[in-house]
């Protein structure tokens, strides 16, 4: 089987389309203002045009992105005509961790854009992290049996734990992670952070909220598994109205059978909706001959809005690997990883510019279908 090395045609039209969002034109409006003194340079859009496009074209390297764009004529005539060089290109990305501000304000428009156009988009969310393996020698001697390696190439990584994907073995890793909630009815990311491999996923729930909030999304459901089934989860996203379809661990409660239906000598009893008022749902008997007939259970990890086991909590929960498509789609065909970057801010800038070109591709295609239609 041949490999084809030619960049594909439709990633011109693709960089060309993003470059005329106003959204991203509000960017590079931004960042032009910043230009206040010195010599001009290359232009923005043509600095924006490259970092889009890198991603559009799955490349690791600034390198290879500008190599690319000194070989594709039609590439290089849609970011503006010129070739920057690779300084140029690294003092650009400095710029714009000085002024991550307005990269901010661009992806909230974006998300905001989205929603816009898909009404459907962020009301079922699904949450997980994912590993990014630092770009740095993460073996933890010096040599096979050595002392403990002490200095690594990327100060900022840490070791964390991953589980198994495919052929590769699960456990220790040396990165960064990135924890994301995911629409789970378009799989495309609402919010995001990116941390280092220690910190515990659970600790970010609340940051992605308050980001999703910020966007202008509020979901009504969320989907996690079972690394986030904690108590002050549910009541976390209880307080916020979100509906939580959290994947239980083998405590001794739950193996005693706690988060089970009411029964009686009359059968197992039915569940009879949520009240959010009372905090609680309502379990009927089969046969209505129990007094009372009905019984309300508070709110818990193992009494959720939605009952473990049931139809819509299983129909809900298998959306939840939207959020694992989302990070194959963002590591192997927008180029998220392996990374080339070292640093927490460099790794901060990579993920949202390979985010931000996924959005926006998104949002051009929905404003193109809406205009066909």
């Amino acid at each position: 089987m041949t490999v084809s090395t030619v960049a594909p045609r439709h990633g011109v039209a693709q960089v060309t389309a993003l470059l005329d969002l106003p959204e991203v034109r509000a960017l590079i409006a931004g960042l032009d203002e910043t230009r206040w003194t010195g010599r001009p340079g290359y232009p923005v859009r043509t600095m924006v045009g490259v970092l889009l496009a890198k991603s559009v074209y799955a490349l690791p390297t600034w390198t290879r992105t500008l190599r690319l764009l000194g070989e594709h004529d039609a590439l290089r005539d849609a970011v503006g005509g010129v070739v920057p060089s690779d300084d140029a290109t690294y003092r650009f990305t400095a710029k714009m961790r000085e002024h991550r501000h307005l990269l901010d304000a661009a992806l909230d428009a974006v998300v905001r854009a989205v929603k816009d156009a898909n009404p459907d988009y962020g009301i079922d969310v699904a949450l997980d992290g994912s590993d990014m393996a630092a770009y740095s020698n993460g073996h933890r001697t010096l040599f096979k049996n050595g002392p403990v390696r002490e200095k690594f190439a990327d100060a900022d990584a840490s070791w964390g734990h991953r589980s198994a994907v495919g052929t590769r073995k699960g456990g220790g890793y040396f990165g960064h992670k990135l924890h994301a909630m995911v629409c789970t009815r378009t799989e495309l990311p609402i919010a995001w952070t990116t941390r280092t491999a220690k910190d515990a996923e659970k600790n970010e729930v609340e940051g992605l909220f308050d980001i999703a909030a910020r966007r202008g999304v509020e979901p009504a459901t969320a989907t996690l598994d079972k690394g986030y089934d904690a108590q002050p989860i549910y009541d976390l996203l209880l307080a916020r109205h979100v509906r939580p379809v959290i994947a239980l661990v083998g405590t001794l409660r739950v193996q005693r059978g706690e988060h089970k239906p009411p029964t009686c000598q009359h059968g197992t009893w039915t569940f009879a909706g949520a009240d959010d008022k009372r905090q609680a749902t309502q379990w009927r008997c089969p046969s209505r001959a129990c007094k009372p007939a009905s019984v309300w259970i508070k709110y818990d990890r193992l009494h959720p809005p939605i009952p473990h086991g049931t139809d819509r909590w299983k129909a809900i929960y298998r959306g939840r690997t939207s959020v694992e498509r989302c990070f194959g789609r963002l590591k192997n065909d927008a180029g998220l990883t392996p990374l080339r970057v070292r640093g927490s801010d460099r790794v901060s800038l990579h993920t949202d510019l390979t985010i931000l070109t996924t959005l926006a591709a998104a949002l051009a295609r929905a404003r193109a279908l809406s205009v066909a239609a």
